[in-house]
């Protein structure tokens, strides 16, 4: 928002610097972005008069002029078409650099000494228009200098507005503001009792067909207007803070939009077709060509301003080239409107078009304020145009509801600012802002907002506003007195860093996907129509086609990245992800979260490693396995959980490579799964290598909860390793052998490793064998082969009798 301080001054006694009117502002909560003094490069350039004018010998388009400055005269050589005798004029003499950076010098110009340049407005940064010399009021004296001339002293001030506070679009809520930091009374601009029109019947209509986006639609005709240029005090107050002046009709009333915050709009009355104004939404394939001259194709959303055959105007947002204010017109049609905010802000966005008009309507134009900006029009119509006013008009007032009144308690708001204010005191800060205040105890005021401050709701809103009439410097400075407590423990979240260390210590990246992922990837992961992963819940304003449920698995997000990272050649891959899931629960408005970890690996198993040695080996289940064990290590549950292969239906992920699951259990709880990607799944996402994936529930883990921490006396003891090579049946799992040997409780059995896992000529078919290293220890003493042996052929006895095995005999 852009205004000046003389404008400013207009409406409140303002004697501060503008240094402390832009703090004042500030600390009221409008921060001021920019102070800029006005033409404050225009000292040198000085008012002249031109006594005579003749033609220059030498060229047809230049003239010579004979002007008078102070008590000199001298001849400058001008090129204008409206230079004329007697017309006071701005000039700039020899040794003056003009605004443009140019330095005026005393020169010959086609023969003919000019001592000095006759200048436009464009040649002194006041406007871009440059069709002559300038035309300065009749107040003006030959030798003053400009700025004195035309009153061009002044300084522009530009405040960064919140959305909530629609009411300081407008000079008059700047100085509302102002007023009440400085208990003052606001000045309204005068208004004057003007004649209108007898004996004429109001030769035009206004419907409005769409209420609910058009709370309020005010229309006034005016005949007989005289189109002009602006008188210059109308023009310098646009030009100041940015508009083109264009003609006095249309810049009355931008100029009432700029000291209301009510934009209007004229339309030239006899464009409009059978005298009616209807505002409805727009048909389809209608579209409009706006002021600005661009055809603008318009969607059924839209609301339009129309008369009985076409659109003449986007609600809100511009006006239509059909119906604008030109030369030849002589009776316009006034409007001054409200409209709904969410539908001007979407039109403005879809066409790509923000006008002054549309930032207002946007943030909210107060509907009280619409007639009351109505009349400043109108009057400034009549005073400067010479309009005559057809009496009556029209205001459709729909859906506007009073203000209720907010209970504000004195003992609250000294509470929270830390004050001693009485009730008052807290009664003339807000009655200072034009709100409504009455007493209903002696603790408490019922306060009811103007219907210009849309942004005051609750309580706290009017104990807000106290404190900015206080002034926040004003308010001590005070510790708050708050209770010690121990923040509150999160284990799910500790867990998630914990693990998501451990992963990247490993050599995993860490992948952050979409919540919201395409439904088609349940296809693609070849789920059976009845798999409960498939009930998603489906978005209702989707991003995107490919983003129309949330997750229920992080498992397509995932191979989506190695499909990406494969596509650009980058093929050892290493990822994992920890997030929520989302699934439906019947007769429950919101869904239930769960927290999972899943990763996948791809490529070789040491991608830094050199090709010559073991560089081109490439991951397998194994190393998934690994990373989970490493996991739950991790996390101490690794005793109480179980990795089997399972190729049970029922638990296997439809989407794994026959054989290739491994089921991770506890108890009879399903923590998750560890398997290849099957080779169909992974042409359906692009993806041209071997893939492996394990996925967690994380809230299962966390439920679980770690193993108490045991502490070990260190060995004194030497520990003895002695091997076991067993020939058990194909089927058995060889990761039942170590769980076998762990349940049998053997005291000296420290630790248990498989180290081969074979199946040759050697082996009987439909079996294998299954090499066991074993460590054993005593705490006690120092073991000999006779006490290790026994133990041993225990063992042995035990994973013969119970997987149907024989030891493997050496040869």
């Amino acid at each position: 928002m852009k205004f000046t301080l003389n404008w400013l001054k207009e409406y409140i006694d303002v004697d501060l610097p503008v240094e402390v009117v832009a703090d004042k502002l500030t600390m009221l909560g409008l921060e001021v972005d920019n102070v800029i003094e006005l033409y404050r490069d225009l000292d040198t350039i000085k008012v002249a008069r031109i006594v005579n004018v003749r033609p220059h010998p030498d060229a047809d388009r230049l003239t010579l002029c004979d002007v008078v400055l102070d008590a000199e005269e001298f001849q400058v050589v001008c090129g204008a078409p409206n230079a004329s005798p007697g017309l006071l004029t701005a000039i700039a003499l020899p040794g003056v650099t003009l605004p443009s950076g140019m330095k005026v010098r005393k020169a010959a110009i086609r023969g003919q000494e000019s001592s000095g340049m006759l200048c436009s407005e464009k040649d002194l940064g006041i406007s871009e228009d440059h069709s002559g010399i300038m035309e300065l009021p009749g107040t003006a004296r030959a030798g003053q200098s400009l700025p004195d001339a035309l009153s061009l002293r002044d300084t522009l001030i530009e405040v960064d507005l919140t959305p909530n506070r629609p009411d300081c679009t407008s000079v008059l809520g700047i100085a509302r503001e102002i007023a009440g930091f400085t208990n003052q009374k606001l000045k309204q601009p005068v208004k004057n009792e003007l004649p209108e029109l007898t004996g004429e019947e109001v030769p035009f209509s206004v419907e409005v067909l769409a209420p609910e986006d058009c709370p309020r639609y005010g229309a006034r005709l005016l005949r007989n207007v005289s189109i002009s240029p602006s008188p210059w005090w109308l023009r310098k107050r646009l030009l100041a803070v940015g508009l083109r002046p264009i003609n006095n009709v249309v810049d009355i009333t931008n100029l009432v939009m700029l000291e209301y915050g009510q934009p209007l709009h004229a339309f030239d009355f006899h464009r409009l077709a059978g005298g009616r104004i209807i505002v409805r939404r727009a048909r389809a394939g209608e579209h409009i060509v706006t002021l600005d001259g661009e055809k603008r194709q318009l969607d059924k959303e839209m609301l339009l301003i129309c008369d009985a055959e076409k659109p003449v105007a986007v609600a809100g947002v511009m006006g239509g080239e059909n119906s604008e204010v030109i030369e030849s017109t002589r009776d316009i049609l006034l409007e001054s409107a409200c409209f709904n905010p969410l539908s001007v802000r979407r039109t403005a966005r879809q066409l790509n078009l923000g006008t002054e008009a549309s930032y207002r309507f946007e943030r909210g134009v107060d509907p009280e304020v619409s007639p009351r900006a109505m009349e400043r029009a109108v009057q400034l119509l009549v005073e400067i145009t010479g309009a005559e006013i057809v009496a009556n008009g029209y205001d459709c007032v729909a859906g506007i509801k009073p203000r209720e009144a907010i209970k504000l308690r004195i003992s609250r708001t000294n509470d929270i600012l830390g004050l001693q204010l009485d009730a008052m005191e807290v009664g003339r800060f807000l009655e200072s802002i034009e709100l409504a205040v009455t007493e209903a105890d002696e603790d408490t005021l019922l306060v009811t907002p103007p219907s210009f401050r849309v942004d005051l709701e609750r309580e706290v809103d009017l104990i807000e506003e106290v404190a900015r009439l206080q002034g926040y410097n004003e308010i001590p400075t005070t510790m708050p007195i708050v209770p010690m407590s121990f923040p509150e423990q999160q284990p799910g979240l500790e867990l998630r860093k914990k693990l998501a260390a451990m992963l990247v210590s490993q050599g995993f990246f860490e992948a952050i996907n979409y919540s919201f992922v395409d439904e088609n990837y349940f296809d693609r992961l070849q789920l059976q129509g009845n798999d409960p992963i498939r009930k998603a819940v489906a978005l209702l304003n989707p991003l995107s086609e490919d983003q129309k449920i949330m997750r229920t698995m992080l498992l397509p997000g995932l191979l989506q990245n190695i499909a990406r990272n494969t596509s650009r050649q980058s093929n050892d891959i290493r990822l994992f992800e920890i997030g929520k899931v989302f699934h439906p629960v019947a007769d429950e408005p919101l869904p239930q979260e769960n927290m999972r970890l899943a990763g996948v690996i791809s490529g070789r198993r040491h991608p830094g490693a050199p090709l010559l040695h073991f560089g081109s080996t490439l991951v397998d289940i194994y190393d998934c396995k690994g990373t989970v064990e490493a996991i739950l290590q991790e996390v101490r549950i690794a005793k109480g959980v179980k990795l089997e292969f399972n190729n049970n239906s029922s638990v296997v992920p439809s989407y794994t490579e026959p054989d290739s699951c491994i089921v991770c259990r506890a108890g009879d709880r399903l923590l998750g799964h560890i398997g290849k990607i099957e080779t169909d799944v992974l042409k359906s996402f692009g993806i041209k290598q071997a893939v492996f994936f394990f996925d967690l529930d994380l809230d299962l883990i966390t439920e679980h909860g770690p193993e108490p921490k045991s502490f070990t006396q260190l060995p004194k003891f030497p520990s003895v390793n002695w091997d076991i090579a067993l020939i058990v049946p194909e089927a058995v799992a060889s990761g039942e052998l170590l769980t076998a040997i762990d349940n049998a409780g053997e005291a000296l059995v420290e630790a248990a490793e498989i180290f081969d896992v074979y199946q040759g000529d050697a082996i009987a078919a439909g079996h294998k064998s299954v090499a066991i290293s074993l460590t054993y220890r005593s705490l006690e003493q120092t073991l000999d082969d006779k006490t290790v042996n026994k133990v041993h052929q225990r063992l042995i006895m035990m994973l013969e009798k119970r997987f149907q095995g024989k030891l493997r005999e050496a040869g």
